[in-house]
């Protein structure tokens, strides 16, 4: 049975996740919802080479009349009694295998609601365990599931729940190329959406001024692998980081498709640089994308310091006169370009937009 999949992402990019699905021939597209697409994935769908999603999740039971009230949790245990999950396979892949983990589950709910998280899943966990003959390993009490435990969600948006099982060992956003972080490295589904928005066809070269651990120029390379990269931060640290994660993309299969340049060279160039003094001439790039530095968890550094306007001075200087700058930015559209596109999200409890620029003049 494998009838639905879901696939988790954050909110505000769910219609590019939707395109992913039909562009890439995942399934038929069935609806949108908060931080969700459903679909029905293709029998021989490569469900774990979606790039936007933050998960992808094969539903068991979809649960109506969930309510706000203690009622839902008997509500919940009773669908999740008559799943029967044993019966769920991985589109191309045949029947799940048990795992001698055992099973855990995580929920989440959007709205006020009179039990907790832990208590979903709890009356859920029990249930689904019971069949497959596993141990529940409860999170409440700060409980932390065996890594190779079976990992199931319940989400509950309006009176609505589903009860599905996670396709991959972990969250498709935990890359494994991501060896090294340092402090507001940018979600990687996040980064693929900016490079999906860029427009990546027929571009040559693509500019990160503020790279940080280079997630956002490997998100690129893994969608344009022909493309060259150029990274800068003022940052040594970011720059070792990027270093790290780029090697490990390098070094790696991402999906099948082994993520190095066309001749078995690094695509990636890396230096440490002001961004409000970028080491390259004018016009060099055909797509420039950031993420500017914000907020305290990540103050302005070197020139930007004293005049974060430079950033913008330095991304119209570099870009080509028909390139296109994606930036993430959470103060306003910046001076001096004409806005192509925009898409507001949900990020760390602030809402930023992606926009798509040009320049203007």
């Amino acid at each position: 049975m494998h009838a639905f999949a879901v696939a988790r992402a954050v909110h505000g990019i769910e219609p590019l996740v939707a395109a992913e699905i039909r562009r890439s021939g995942l399934g038929v597209v069935r609806g949108l919802r908060h931080r969700e697409v459903w679909f029905e994935p293709s029998p021989e769908a490569g469900l774990l080479g979606l790039r936007m999603a933050d998960d992808v999740l094969l539903v068991a039971a979809v649960v109506d009349g969930v309510g706000h009230h203690r009622s839902a949790l008997r509500r919940l245990a009773g669908a999740a009694r008559e799943a029967d999950p044993g019966r769920l396979t991985r589109p191309g892949a045949g029947r799940l295998d048990r795992s001698g983990g055992g099973l855990e589950v995580s929920a989440s709910f959007v709205g006020r609601r009179n039990y907790t998280r832990f208590e979903v899943e709890d009356a859920v966990g029990a249930e689904l365990a019971r069949p497959l003959r596993l141990a529940y390993h409860s999170r409440r009490d700060g409980g932390r599931p065996p890594h190779d435990a079976m990992s199931w969600r319940v989400t509950i948006e309006g009176d609505r729940a589903i009860i599905a099982l996670r396709v991959a060992g972990r969250p498709l956003h935990r890359r494994p190329y991501k060896t090294a972080s340092i402090r507001g490295t940018l979600h990687p589904p996040l980064a693929a959406a900016m490079a999906e928005l860029a427009r990546l066809d027929g571009a040559s070269t693509v500019l990160d001024p503020c790279c940080g651990a280079g997630t956002t120029l490997i998100e690129a390379h893994a969608l344009a692998p022909g493309v060259r990269l150029l990274g800068f931060d003022h940052d040594p640290a970011a720059l070792a980081a990027a270093t790290s994660n780029a090697y490990a993309a390098r070094t790696a299969l991402a999906e099948g498709v082994e993520v190095r340049g066309s001749e078995g060279r690094s695509p990636f160039a890396w230096a440490v640089a002001d961004a409000g003094r970028i080491p390259v001439a004018d016009g060099c790039a055909d797509r420039v994308l950031v993420n500017p530095p914000w907020g305290r968890q990540v103050p302005p550094t070197g020139l930007l310091a004293g005049d974060s306007g430079l950033l913008w001075r330095e991304v119209r200087r570099v870009l080509a006169g028909d390139g296109l700058a994606v930036a993430l930015v959470h103060d306003g559209i910046p001076r001096g370009f004409a806005v192509t596109e925009t898409v507001r999200v949900s990020l760390s409890g602030r809402h930023p937009q992606i926009a798509v620029l040009r320049k203007r003049g």
